[in-house]
């Protein structure tokens, strides 16, 4: 189940892994739009503020667990380079126990919080019952999201991400199936939507857990009661590497929060608009993501081999495919403005106000191929502080800064918001160029 990503060609190797992932995030993200796409059709404008606000909301509570797999992913790398099969093991047990315990525990902080966290982002009070619904629901599926996120960490760390696709089609396929039948056949409205994403997550992570443990000879991992309990030299390197990656995703969470109260502000048009802009957005973020992991974990296991010559030619090709894929998204985007919008809704008030969203779009688009050459090194070498860096100047500072001269103090509004996150964007790309340059990452 060790795929060795140190030897052979760079670009068939990058291409060869990504692909799977990029079909996988790409069926999460079509599942996602399908939620919006259905729910805009049958229930309007108040149901798609209601997935808007309520995902954005959620997003909060998977920052503990894209920073920690990301590091454990990272961690399994190194030591798959270094041929190190028993830090491997020590990674796993001690992953799984402290992520899925994280899981239980951020549902039932948000579970007594939930009402305080639809006012703070300004949930429109027409679409405020929607997002309840659909919110609450979510909850209860947070620890299959975070266990589908373990499991599949570990395989791509190992250098296999045809199996991660494998469970992630299971869930995209049900919860396709379920939306349709849930919320236009049966009229469960928001809640359907909620229930088909929680019930299909839950059948991708019990189908991946069982082939896990058929296979476990083949991870090197025993699944007996021990090998849980955490190696505390394994927790402190988690949370080194991960702690700053969880900030970093939690920062730009944050940052996403603030922009979606801001929006909220003018209105369920708006808000709906900003469902539609997200969901664009979702399309080019996982091509970033499927080259910046497939680059990362290439990174990780050729430092962990020390053959830095060919460290460059993978940034460098995960970089060119990004931006090759991203031109015909654009050329899409820009020629077919109003299709790709009215793909969500009818709503004559949203279609008229969606063109907005284009220019933000684009600008997102190319941050997005930037930043998979910023985070292809500086999460594959596992630099902790320049994430945790990256975390407070992008994640924080510079969108919410950006967008409140946009939006606030210029008066460009929403679009303005969208802009300034957009632009932050660019940010992991200067503080990750510099850090190439010096060849730190060698160290």
């Amino acid at each position: 189940m060790v795929k060795d990503l140190t030897t052979g060609s760079v670009p068939k190797l990058l291409l060869v892994f990504a692909a799977p992932l990029f079909v996988s995030n790409a069926l999460q993200a079509i599942y996602n739009v399908v939620d919006m796409i259905v729910v805009g059709q049958v229930i309007g404008g108040n149901g798609m503020s209601a997935v808007a606000t309520g995902g954005n909301v959620l997003s909060v509570l998977n920052f503990v667990v894209m920073g920690f797999a990301g590091a454990g992913q990272i961690i399994i790398a190194r030591a798959v380079g270094e041929k190190d099969m028993e830090a491997v093991k020590k990674t796993i047990g001690t992953m799984f126990t402290l992520l899925l315990s994280a899981a239980v525990v951020m549902s039932v902080i948000c579970f007594f919080v939930r009402e305080w966290l639809l006012h703070l982002v300004n949930t429109p009070a027409e679409a405020y019952d929607y997002t309840m619904d659909y919110t609450l629901v979510c909850m209860i599926g947070l620890i299959f999201i975070y266990g589908y996120n373990i499991v599949s960490a570990i395989m791509r760390g190992m250098g296999d991400s045809k199996r991660p696709f494998m469970f992630v089609a299971i869930a995209s396929v049900i919860n396709i199936i379920l939306d349709i039948l849930f919320v236009a056949v049966f009229r469960m409205e928001v809640i359907g939507a909620a229930l088909a994403t929680v019930i299909g997550q839950a059948v991708s992570f019990i189908f991946a857990m069982f082939y896990f443990y058929r296979n476990k000879e083949s991870f090197g991992f025993d699944f007996k009661l021990k090998s849980f309990i955490p190696v505390m030299d394994t927790v402190k390197k988690l949370c080194a590497l991960g702690i700053p990656m969880a900030i970093q995703s939690a920062a730009i969470t944050i940052s996403m929060i603030v922009v979606t109260a801001w929006v909220n502000a003018f209105g369920v048009v708006a808000s709906a608009c900003a469902g539609v802009l997200s969901k664009l957005n979702l399309l080019v973020g996982i091509l970033s993501m499927s080259l910046t992991t497939a680059a990362g974990s290439m990174v990780g296991q050729n430092l962990g081999a020390k053959k830095y010559d060919r460290i460059p030619k993978i940034l460098l090709w995960a970089s060119g495919c990004a931006l090759a894929i991203v031109s015909i998204y654009i050329i899409a985007l820009v020629s077919f403005p109003e299709a790709m919008v009215g793909l969500f809704t009818t709503d004559a008030a949203i279609l008229a106000s969606a063109t907005i969203i284009i220019f933000p779009s684009v600008v997102n688009a190319f941050g997005a191929v930037s930043r998979t050459f910023a985070f292809a090194i500086i999460n594959g070498s596992g630099n902790s502080k320049l994430n945790l860096l990256v975390a407070i100047i992008d994640g924080m500072i510079a969108r919410i800064l950006l967008a409140y001269i946009l939006g606030w103090k210029i008066g460009m509004g929403p679009q303005g918001f969208w802009l300034g996150d957009a632009l932050a964007g660019f940010v992991p790309c200067l503080i990750g160029g510099g850090y190439y340059i010096s060849k730190k990452w060698k160290e």
